[in-house]
This record gives structure tokens, sequence and C-alpha cells, in this order.
């Protein structure tokens, strides 16, 4: 047999093995094997959670999340042997997160949720790839410093959030006088504060911060010293698939080990981003480095601020 010939068998037995491993994979994995029939992945992504996942001027999802989530398709390509995956885009809000991921709509969520334990109840979360303190945002000119603050004054969140039922723990714990509106999304949650309609907007700091620098005056507005909660932010995908969170996992080790994070946190937090190169300038938390030097799936949010600067 000549070396042409051999070359080709050695090819046609790479490809095969490949096949036969993506095959495998997909056998032991109902998300694998419902993404290689389709020849589609189902990305759930936020229209307006900058910088995290949100829309650019051409109406492509963009951030930090989508980032992390792109090498998780590429680890799901490269496991099933699919050169040309489809990867179909599927917007999600606070409300329809959870159920889209539930019921198989979503295969992988790429968005700003907090991992907690009752939301484990209904799906699974990847380890931990942000970390955020739920605090308040006001105006400088009335201002919302501190929690005590908030008592006898109107505040919202958004619909679904974890920051609205902190909100409702505060009340009920305290017994404070406070007035709760729950809005439909976080725009129509800070407009509410622009407009003077509530005193305070309570949501992870990264997101306020991110609202103050598209609003028509940063300047007016402050976010508050306490904060309500610690915040671990996962990508969500079906329970019950350990499979399927493997690799997903896998693939966000890769980016912690080789660095790479650092740089696509730099491109999306400490750089002018699109669409109007806003930049939060908002260096790696210690809570942050953390998690990198320490990863974690944990729901609990004393892992992520045990030993870490206050």
């Amino acid at each position: 047999m000549n070396r042409r010939w051999v070359s080709v068998l050695r090819l046609c037995l790479a490809l095969a093995s490949t096949l036969w491993l993506g095959c495998a994979a997909a056998q032991s994995s109902p998300t694998l094997r419902k993404i290689s029939e389709a020849g589609m992945i189902a990305i759930g992504y936020r229209e307006s959670s900058l910088p995290f996942s949100y829309l650019d001027q051409a109406q492509r999802p963009i951030g930090y999340s989508m980032a992390i989530c792109e090498h998780i398709v590429d680890a799901v390509q490269a496991r099933l042997g699919i050169a040309d995956l489809e990867r179909r885009y599927v917007a999600v809000n606070s409300s329809t997160r959870i159920p889209m991921v539930a019921n198989g709509t979503v295969d992988l969520e790429c968005g700003v949720t907090t991992n907690t334990a009752e939301r484990a109840r209904q799906v699974a979360f990847t380890v931990t790839t942000y970390v955020a303190a739920s605090r308040l945002v006001s105006k400088k000119a009335t201002p919302v410093r501190s929690l005590a603050d908030l008592r006898g004054k109107v505040v919202t969140s958004s619909v679904g959030t974890t920051s609205l039922r902190h909100l409702e723990d505060l009340r009920t714990s305290r017994g404070w006088d406070l007035s709760i509106v729950a809005a439909q999304d976080d725009p129509e949650a800070f407009r509410l504060v622009e407009t003077d309609r509530a005193a305070a907007y309570a949501m992870d700091d990264v997101l306020l911060y991110g609202s103050i620098a598209r609003s028509r005056r940063p300047g007016d507005y402050l976010v508050s010293d306490d904060a309500l909660s610690v915040e671990p932010y996962g990508f969500m995908l079906a329970k019950g698939d350990p499979e399927f969170k493997r690799l997903a996992d896998d693939a966000i080790l890769a980016l912690f080990k080789s660095g790479e994070i650092e740089r696509i946190y730099r491109r999306w937090f400490e750089s002018p981003i699109p669409p109007h190169g806003i930049n939060l300038a908002l260096p790696m938390s210690p809570m942050m480095r953390r998690v990198i030097a320490h990863p974690s799936d944990s729901p609990d949010p004393a892992v992520y601020s045990a030993g870490a600067a206050r």
C-alpha cells in the first residue's frame, strides 16, 4: 500500500473515531443527543443586560456571558463532530429564562442569572462565571446610601429577580414601612428612579453601573455602599444531564486555567464596549479572583465572600 493510501486510511480512521466519540457523548447526554439530532444548539440571551448579554447595533447578542458561552458551544461542536452546528439565539428575560431552560426551549442560557438553591431545583448551573453584589441606585439629590435609608420610601426591582426577593425579605424581617414596586424589566426599573416614581432601584451592582452609564445624566446617580446580598452568576442548563454540565464546566475551567478569562474580562469591564463606547472601568474584584483560583458551582454566597476583601 503506497503512502497516499496510508494517509487516506488514517484520515478515514480519525474521522470515524471522531464520529464515534460524538455519537457516544450524544447517547449519554439528553441535551447533546437533542443537539446532535437537530444540528442546532439553542442559546438563551438577554436583550439589555450590559455588559453580560445584550444586543449591539446590528441586533446581535454580545457581551461577557456571550463570549464565554461561545467557548462552550465550540466545545459542544468539537465533541459532536458537527462542523456546521447551527447557533440559534433565543431572547429570554427574568420571567421566562428558567421555564425555557427547564422545558428544553433553550439548551444553554447565557445571561445574568444568580445560582440559588431554589432555582437549582428546576435547572442546573455551570461553575460560577461572575460574582456581583445586589445594591441600590438612587439620585444624588435624594440619596439612598444604606438599607436604613429605604424606610418610608418606594423601591423597585425587576420581576423574577433575587433582588426583588431580598427586598421583600428585608421588609418582612425588619418590619419597615417600605413600598416595593415590581418592574417588568431592568430598563423599566431604572426609569422609575429616573422619573422620581421610586427612590431606589435594587439590582446587582455591575448592572446598575451599566444602567447609569447609559442614562442621559450619569452624574445624577449613586450606588449604595450597603449590599443586599452576594450574587454568584452561572449559566443555566437542563437538570439531570451531568455529561452536558461537565462539558460546559470544562470549557469554562479551561478559560480560567489558561488566563483567557482575564482577557475576556478586560474586554467587557475595563474597555470601551459597543454600541456607544461605554467603559465601566470595573477592575476584577477579589471575589471574582477567588472564583478563578477556586472554581465552584455552589449557590451559597458565603463560598464567594469568605476570605475576600470587603
